[in-house]
């Protein structure tokens, strides 16, 4: 089923405000715009894998995934259909527009558009970055993470475990933080769920993986230079030992920007839970004071 994040699609009225976050902090590419408009990012050999659409409010306009072969979207199509959720096979304009041979799309039950799709585009040697950096993880892994919020996400464990997700761990702190943590890969987590409160849902956060800690570091730097929103001060994580920082967008949600999460051993990795979220730092940063915790939306 499922084994990568291909892509991440955004609207927002301050699409203009992205490119000079993705060059002068991210050190990643700024690809052609799109046909209306879009700013679109590449942190690859990938035509592009991050796009900011023009809009009238800050939206999660859908979420790209990968599958290995042509015959597995057929397969999600039967699933799918068996969980009560209806999907449609893309058109090939759309296709052309995601810059993929094919794809399916369909709305989870908290109001998420999902596009699944196969033999995304890629140009080999292309990837430029916009100031020195060692690259992004990317490859097989794809481009990195999503948190979504959810009002259930023992409910949600159930319907995205179907597709193709399996969980690496739980981080529960009573009264604070709920999260599920799933990997489609070799990347300690594709997905991960985080408890909120009944009625909404959103997109928290999108993370994206360095080659080097130096990388890390110097992007905090140029962060606070810029005058970027961090959110969450260098911390290295409880359950992915990934090394990071978090910065908040001109579009609601926020970027973890880390390097050093671990891998997954399929055959030999045993999910925990872990009491917190952090073995040191990531710690609540001043500029984050009163951002708001994602993209929201009313559920259906």
């Amino acid at each position: 089923m499922i084994t990568s994040l291909a892509y991440l699609g955004i609207k927002s009225p301050n699409k203009d405000e992205w490119p000079d976050l993705v060059t002068k902090v991210w050190g990643a590419q700024l690809a052609e715009p799109g046909p209306d408009g879009s700013v679109r990012v590449k942190f690859d050999d990938a035509l592009w894998r991050l796009q900011i659409h023009p809009g009238e409010q800050d939206e999660t306009a859908y979420i790209g995934w990968g599958v290995d072969h042509e015959e597995d979207l057929h397969a999600l199509l039967k699933t799918l259909a068996d969980l009560g959720v209806a999907a449609e096979v893309g058109s090939d304009e759309l296709a052309a527009e995601r810059a993929v041979n094919r794809i399916i799309t369909f709305t989870d039950p908290w109001g998420f558009r999902h596009e699944v799709t196969w033999g995304q585009s890629h140009i080999a040697c292309s990837f430029q970055p916009s100031r020195p950096i060692s690259g992004f993880v990317t490859g097989q892994q794809g481009l990195g993470h999503v948190l979504l919020l959810l009002p259930d996400i023992d409910q949600a464990h159930e319907f995205f475990g179907k597709l193709g997700f399996r969980l690496s761990d739980k981080i529960i702190v009573p009264g604070r933080l709920y999260a599920r943590f799933y990997h489609c890969n070799a990347r300690h987590h594709t997905l991960a769920l985080g408890q909120c409160p009944p009625g909404v849902a959103g997109l928290n956060h999108l993370m994206i993986q360095l080659q080097s800690i130096d990388d890390v570091g110097l992007a905090y730097e140029l962060a606070e230079e810029h005058g970027v929103p961090l959110t969450m001060t260098l911390g290295r994580h409880s359950n992915d030992r990934q090394f990071s920082f978090y910065h908040s967008t001109p579009s609601s949600f926020h970027v973890e920007y880390g390097y050093g999460g671990l891998e997954v051993d399929e055959e030999a990795w045993v999910p925990r839970v872990y009491d917190r979220s952090a073995i040191w730092g990531h710690k609540p940063h001043p500029s984050g004071k009163g951002r708001p915790m994602g993209i929201m939306h009313q559920v259906p």
